[in-house]
């Protein structure tokens, strides 16, 4: 094979890799033997597209609006992430897992210090905060759940408040999470602490994606046409922050 075919080849095979993310082995191999076995009935040998078509299969499908709403979450989280340093990103996708994804890996080398705390929680609520710079409003989806942006970001908060030494109010009183989270609905002093922290965290998020609104646009423009975007194309849209 040429470097030019295998250039091709690479090309190809990456944004299938990517709508791959999340299955095992198992899963694409038992994947490919069931287009193998429709293309058999329909008599034609497989190309790239018929694999792209089964791993796009049972996504969700967007309005229009939905989707350009989910891309400009998923960028403000991708933008926060890189620009605080918190997470390396892998990929942000958005129709492709539920309404959108950014998948990271955290960076294990910052010291876990209090501006490692609130740069965390910025990340997470940055999806929330881009909805509100770029469209005036946000949708619940960043709530709701136990696993939802806004259930971590409160726990990273309580836990700053509780166990961390974080807190301007006892630091050294140590709460076990249980504890602290029971007192979160009868302590009406440390819940405010916590929403304080919660929106010092959101003011970051803003700040970076108002400082940043054209980057954060291109990679929302993006995410909306493809759908996925790599851990690289993402760091060369996001380097050109740096190179300013």
């Amino acid at each position: 094979m040429t470097d030019q075919s295998s250039s091709l080849a690479s090309e190809s095979l990456r944004p299938l890799a990517l709508l791959a993310l999340g299955r095992t082995g198992a899963d694409i191999e038992r994947l490919v033997r069931d287009v193998r076995r429709t293309l058999r009935r329909e008599r034609r040998t497989m190309v790239w597209a018929d694999l792209e078509a089964v791993l796009r299969s049972g996504h969700t499908r967007m309005s229009d609006d939905l989707r350009w709403r989910a891309s400009v979450h998923e960028a403000g989280h991708a933008l926060v992430y890189a620009l605080t340093g918190i997470a390396e990103i892998k990929m942000a996708s958005v129709g492709l897992h539920g309404v959108g994804v950014v998948a990271t890996v955290a960076n294990d080398r910052l010291p876990e210090t209090e501006t490692w705390l609130m740069n965390s929680m910025a990340a997470l609520l940055a999806g929330r905060a881009a909805e509100l710079v770029v469209l005036g409003d946000a949708l619940a989806g960043a709530g709701g759940a136990a696993e939802s942006d806004l259930a971590r970001a409160t726990g990273m908060a309580l836990a700053a408040e509780t166990a961390l030494g974080f807190s301007r109010h006892r630091p050294l009183l140590y709460r076990p999470s249980g504890m602290a989270a029971n007192m979160l609905g009868l302590d009406q002093q440390l819940a405010g602490r916590v929403n304080d922290r919660l929106e010092a965290a959101e003011a970051i998020a803003r700040q970076l994606i108002e400082d940043h609104r054209d980057v954060h646009s291109d990679i929302a423009e993006k995410l909306r046409s493809v759908g996925i975007l790599s851990g690289d194309e993402l760091g060369e849209m996001i380097a050109n922050i740096r190179q300013r």
